[in-house]
């Protein structure tokens, strides 16, 4: 199996300390996700990747590939308002970007990958690029 890396080597050590300055408006309270999960299954001739992004528009997400780095942007939003009699109690709003960025073992053919969102879950079926056909030395 491919070895898979993240991208983004600043969040963990960073993620903690980013989760305490932003305790004002919680995404927890707003059901928004703190970042984009995903799952990878590599087949034979392709990498189906799953992707957790709830309360994004379908038109707010951007997947990008460029040889073996694949790249997930969402644009989300949110906002709440509570009312008591008629008049506004609290309002809260968030907007914000979530990314993710990682390599596969193999350079991804761009023509042939295909995308579809449903229910929060993006899924990418990411065709691997045939490198040609295998040649076999012979030993002398």
């Amino acid at each position: 199996m491919a070895n898979i890396t993240r991208f983004d080597p600043f969040f963990e050590p960073f993620e903690d300390l980013m989760r305490r300055f932003s305790r004002t408006v919680p995404s927890e309270t707003l059901d928004l996700p703190a970042e984009i999960k995903l799952d990878v299954e590599e087949q034979d001739t392709a990498y189906v990747v799953t992707a957790e992004v709830p309360g994004v528009r379908k038109e707010d997400i951007k997947v990008d590939v460029d040889g073996n780095v694949v790249t997930i942007c969402a644009e989300s939003k949110a906002e709440r308002e509570e009312k008591k009699r008629g008049r506004v109690v609290r309002s809260e709003r968030y907007y914000g970007s979530l990314y993710r960025s990682f390599a596969l073992g193999a350079d991804i053919d761009e023509s042939k990958a295909q995308a579809k969102y449903a229910d929060g879950v993006l899924t990418l079926t990411l065709p691997k690029k045939s490198n040609g056909s295998a040649k076999q030395l012979t030993i002398s």
